[in-house]
């Protein structure tokens, strides 16, 4: 089993101890660090924001590439960024970007999005959130892997324009689709290379991988895409035990979420090491 730690520049955001943690992970053996993006969160906090709008929260692209400068091998992935506020092709240019700084370590978790106040402030068409999202995956992969790139889509359109440098990797920077909705695991089993699940347990995990095969068959999966990687942030502590029912329910990586500050996250990174995967 793969695992990771949540809340690299999400809640916590000192250089020094992001350092730190991204260093200790690394030479714990852990195999990725991950953040998340919320732009701006509404003040005072309503449902169903995630934090305090004084909650802390990095530029994703902007603090895996500060991770990639303090290590050399752990990966990067993002739990998730918004996409469908997003120009695509300007998202595509910043995981792009960190992708080469970071030698091919980055993967771009993506989803749809929920918090209407925020799409409000950014002026993106809530309504419209799920179809944008589609076709921006599109459209940043047209950019990354075309050789002259050319779109024509309901939201976006290019051509005649190019963007360098392309990803380390064919096929461009792996996409993995975050969310439980059947219109977020169907985007998944059809547009991504991985499925980012969160605060799901063991059994949730095996009813929602059951749903993705399914919709993967249904969908005829590209070859390119390659096998859906699972990627789950329990909602527990995790021990021995459950590395293995997560095993067993389909997952292959497994983010942990620690409390956002340096002494708690070095000793999440501490227990997950100590763990026998």
């Amino acid at each position: 089993m793969k695992l990771g730690i949540f809340n690299m520049g999400t809640g916590i955001s000192e250089p020094g101890a992001l350092r730190t943690i991204a260093e200790a992970a690394e030479s714990s053996g852990l195999e990725s660090l991950w953040c998340g993006e919320h732009v701006v969160l509404p003040k005072p906090r309503v449902a169903p924001s995630p934090a305090d709008p004084e909650h802390d929260f990095l530029h994703p692209s902007v603090v895996l590439t500060y991770l990639a400068a303090c290590t050399e091998t752990v990966k990067l992935g993002t739990g998730i960024v918004l996409i469908a506020q997003r120009n695509p092709l300007v998202l595509a240019k910043e995981f792009a970007s960190a992708d080469v700084l970071s030698n091919g370590r980055v993967i771009l978790g993506i989803g749809a999005g929920y918090l209407q106040p925020e799409f409000d402030a950014i002026g993106a068409p809530f309504r419209e959130r799920g179809r944008r999202t589609d076709e921006s995956i599109d459209a940043m992969r047209a950019l990354w892997n075309e050789e002259d790139p050319d779109f024509d889509g309901v939201f976006w359109q290019f051509s005649g324009i190019d963007a360098h440098p392309r990803p380390t990797k064919p096929g461009g920077v792996p996409i993995h689709i975050g969310g439980h909705s059947r219109a977020a695991l169907r985007r998944a089993a059809q547009r991504g290379q991985g499925w980012y699940g969160w605060m799901q347990d063991p059994e949730q995990t095996a009813e929602y991988v059951q749903q993705l095969n399914e919709l993967s068959e249904q969908a005829g999966r590209s070859d390119e895409l390659g096998d859906l990687e699972i990627t789950i942030t329990p909602p527990a502590r995790l021990t021995a035990e459950a590395i293995e029912q997560y095993a067993e329910a389909g997952a292959h990586r497994l983010v942990s979420l620690a409390t956002p500050n340096e002494r708690s996250m070095l000793h999440a990174v501490e227990h997950l090491a100590s763990l026998d995967t």
